[in-house]
Parts: structure tokens; sequence; C-alpha cells
């Protein structure tokens, strides 16, 4: 006897040459989608985006399918770059050129963290770069209070941790004999530990 919900149920095939065709146009001409029922919306695709894949400009393009873009302008970059390289290191198989990574990047992530253009694709970038990301990097309470947020094996996230600590460490430094210095432009200056200086201005401005 037929089976009347397996009859419903049943999903018309498309062809392969069809799946094809509209996979490659999808390519070129694939407009963004918009958000809707639960979904997340996506960017409609410019040229620049093949400029991004084929011919990146800067840093921040080359190693742009890790996510969240380092500006070499930025005061941070001389501390992050190192992330970065050892990020794409692992990240990046021997045999796959950085090309292929960044068209994954746009074409299955929509050159974004959040967002899925393609489920396809984006399952292939997270499986080649083993899921390792750069997902965000900020200051919170200072200038110098630096948060990095990645996912990467345990030795990437302790260069992480390693980086933050000692931008803290220089800039919590500076703020400390910029601050001795107002209160005594004579005052000998020890650098190597905040507690050490910390308790140097203290005493100052009990001092005065």
């Amino acid at each position: 006897m037929e089976n009347k919900f397996e009859t419903l149920n049943e999903s018309p095939k498309v062809p392969l040459k069809q799946r094809i065709i509209y996979f490659l146009r999808g390519l070129v001409f694939w407009k963004g989608r918009p958000a809707k029922n639960g979904f997340v919306h996506t960017r409609d695709l410019e040229w620049s985006d093949f400029r991004f894949i084929f011919f990146p400009r800067g840093f921040e393009e080359k190693y742009g399918y890790l996510g969240t873009a380092i500006w070499e302008d930025s005061s941070f970059f001389k501390y992050m770059y190192p992330l970065v390289l050892a990020m794409d290191y692992e990240a990046k198989p021997k045999w796959c050129p950085r090309w292929f990574l960044r068209f994954l990047h746009v074409f299955g992530n929509d050159k974004s963290i959040v967002r899925v253009r393609n489920q396809k694709l984006n399952y292939l970038h997270r499986k080649l770069t083993k899921g390792i990301q750069f997902w965000d990097w900020k200051t919170k309470w200072s200038d110098y209070d630096l948060r990095i947020t990645i996912g990467a094996p345990k030795h990437l996230q302790e260069l992480a941790d390693a980086i933050e600590s000692k931008v803290y460490h220089i800039g919590r430094e500076e703020e400390l004999i910029e601050q001795i210095k107002k209160l005594d432009p004579n005052a000998g200056i020890i650098r190597g530990s905040i507690e050490r200086l910390e308790k140097q201005l203290e005493n100052l401005e009990n001092t005065k």
C-alpha cells in the first residue's frame, strides 16, 4: 500500500547540471539575503570582494580569512601581528593558498565572523582552518587594557594572554611614571615593577 505521507514529504530533485548552474550564478550575481524568518542578513557582493580575494591590500587583508582585522596603523599592531602570524601558521594547510581561504571567507562566511552565506563553503572554511579564528580585540577600562578573543589551541591562547599582560604592564608603567614626574620631576625611576612604582607614587602623594 502506498504511503501518502512519504509521497507528500518527497521534495523534487534538482538535476546536478541545474544545481551547478545555480551555484555558479550565485557566486557572481548572488544578492544579499534580507533578515527574515530567523536568518541573519547577508551582504551584496562587490568588486572589492574579488580584489580582497586575489589582490589583498596590506596585512589585514592578506590574513583577513582569520576574521577580525588588525590594521597596520594601529598602535597595537606591533604587539598583535606575531599572534596573527602564529594563527596563520596553525590554520592554513601547507598545500592550500591563502586566496582560496579568503574566497571561502567571502562566499562561505560572508566576510564576517557571525554570518553564513553558504553552509557548505562555511563548513569547508572551518574544516581547513581547524576552526581557528580571530574573534575580536579591544581595550576596556583604559587604553592599555587590551582584550583579545580568539578561537585557537591552548598555546595560541597562552600567547594572546601574554600579549595582553605585556601591553598592560607597559601602559600602566608609563602612566605611573607620568604621575610620579608630575609630583616630583627629579624622582628616580626604576622600571620593571608596577607594584614598586605604585608604592613610590603613594609615598609621594602622602608626602605632598
